[in-house]
């Protein structure tokens, strides 16, 4: 049996973990409620709307999630400015005033890109119609990219500060605010004419820049966090922070194109077999991505955990950081695969009536896929821990190579030979999805599990 002083530093580190895991992973859940609530409004539009708005949330989300993974770099290095010396006022100012200008700027940049949406769904084969509904709800919650990048770094910078739970209260009032949005905008109260499905994009761009406005308002009233003066010298560039900044984020952002991209080129797929298939695809998919949002959670954890002790340079605790981080994402995962295969029926109740016959075309794929889901769970985690943990080492190159190989070969492989190519259909691309997921969880756990031998560890 190991002695108590044996065990203090792993219960110190799980401690520390959990502390600051649990408030992102419950942020992160409530953020996903965001979505959630903007298809079981869209969803009474009927099926056309809710393919359409798939179709262009998959676009608005890719582009939205890259930018968010390209400024993210903030986070292990601010970590890291805390591990090298508590106080790091300056350098931690430095760090999160040139991510707020990459936010701003690439912001931008991917809200002009969102313009050629309804362009390319035609040109991946999509119906028209469908097509356009979605070209037009796309022209309006495009905007809110700026809002939500901007609002990523304030979350990353209140979170490895010690203030997660922030973050939790700020994304509870940012459901509230899309809710009533979507309820006044798409069905017309208060005054406001009914706009249907471009009144749900529109309640998603008030909640982007209600979320900012926010976090500004905390940041400035907390006394911890208002030390730092974020806004202080706004103007005055940092170069050599912005390279690095860049040097450690465009591949987190090409990792987030890799899979979010595999998972959006399901989505066209679906939408090659069937508005139904589609449909099905669309609330399954939602529903595992509300389960990934814990160990995605427990990987910012990583992140953060690891990277101070990357800056304090303590390699027993990079060790114990990524081991409790590990645990915590593969119990977890456990609950969520069970649900799925145990209740799937239940799950799907929260988002259409399962008995009404004319759902019964969705529904049943939806069961299918939820399976498939539950057999990834564990695989899922165990991948968004690994590559949390490796980006608090700052090691984000040979991830981005395995992302792009996992996904894209055997994961995109499959789905397209199986999906199209066999009776298999939605549950052919759904296996695909699996594999992608598992193949690359475990290349990138070998990694973390090699990292001195690789020569990531401080010296």
């Amino acid at each position: 049996m190991p002695d108590a002083q044996t065990l203090d530093p792993w219960r110190r580190e799980l401690r520390a973990t959990l502390q600051l895991a649990a408030p992102l992973a419950l942020a992160n859940l409530l953020w996903m409620a965001i979505g959630t609530t903007d298809v079981i409004f869209v969803a009474q539009l009927g099926q056309e709307q809710l393919a359409a708005s798939s179709l262009a949330v998959t676009q608005y989300m890719l582009i939205s999630w890259a930018l968010t993974g390209l400024t993210g770099a903030v986070a292990p290095l601010v970590a890291a400015e805390l591990g090298r010396r508590r106080h790091a006022v300056r350098e931690v100012r430095r760090s999160v005033r040139m991510a707020l200008w990459l936010a701003i700027g690439t912001g931008l940049a991917g809200a002009m890109l969102c313009g050629w949406g309804e362009a390319f769904m035609l040109l991946t084969g999509q119906d028209p119609h469908i097509s356009e509904l979605g070209g037009t709800f796309l022209d309006i919650i495009r905007w809110a990219i700026p809002g939500m990048v901007v609002g990523s770094v304030q979350r990353t910078f209140v979170a490895a500060l010690g203030r997660p739970m922030l973050a939790t209260a700020i994304t509870a009032v940012a459901i509230l605010v899309n809710a009533l949005g979507n309820w006044v905008f798409i069905f017309g109260h208060w005054g406001v004419a009914p706009m249907g499905l471009e009144g749900s994009a529109l309640a998603s761009v008030v909640t982007a820049y209600a979320t900012v406005a926010a976090y500004a308002l905390v940041i400035a009233r907390d006394r911890r966090l208002r030390r730092y003066r974020l806004l202080g010298n706004w103007w005055r560039a940092e170069w050599q922070r912005l390279r690095e900044l860049i040097r450690i984020g465009v591949p987190i952002a090409c990792i987030i194109i890799a899979e979010g991209g595999f998972f959006s080129s399901a989505a066209y797929l679906m939408g090659r077999i069937g508005a139904a298939q589609l449909a099905a695809h669309t609330v399954a998919l939602q529903v595992a991505a509300l389960a990934f949002q814990v160990p995605f959670g427990v990987g910012q954890a990583a992140t953060i955990r690891v990277g101070y002790h990357f800056g304090a340079a303590d390699r027993e605790g990079i060790r114990l950081a990524g081991l409790a981080s590990l645990l915590i994402a593969f119990g977890f995962s456990f609950f969520g695969a069970g649900a799925m295969l145990l209740f799937p029926r239940e799950i799907l109740r929260l988002y259409v009536d399962v008995a009404d016959p004319t759902n019964a075309a969705m529904v049943a794929p939806a069961v299918q896929f939820l399976a498939v889901a539950a057999l990834f769970q564990l695989f899922d985690g165990i991948q968004a821990v690994a590559a949390g943990a490796l980006r608090g080492l700052q090691d984000t190159r040979m991830p981005m190579a395995i992302a792009l190989f996992g996904y894209w070969l055997p994961g995109f492989g499959l789905s397209l030979g199986l999906g199209l190519f066999t009776p298999l259909g939605g549950l052919g691309v759904w296996i695909g999805l699996a594999v992608g997921l598992v193949v690359v969880a475990i290349l990138l756990l070998q990694r973390w599990r090699r990292r001195a031998v690789l020569g990531l560890l401080p010296g």
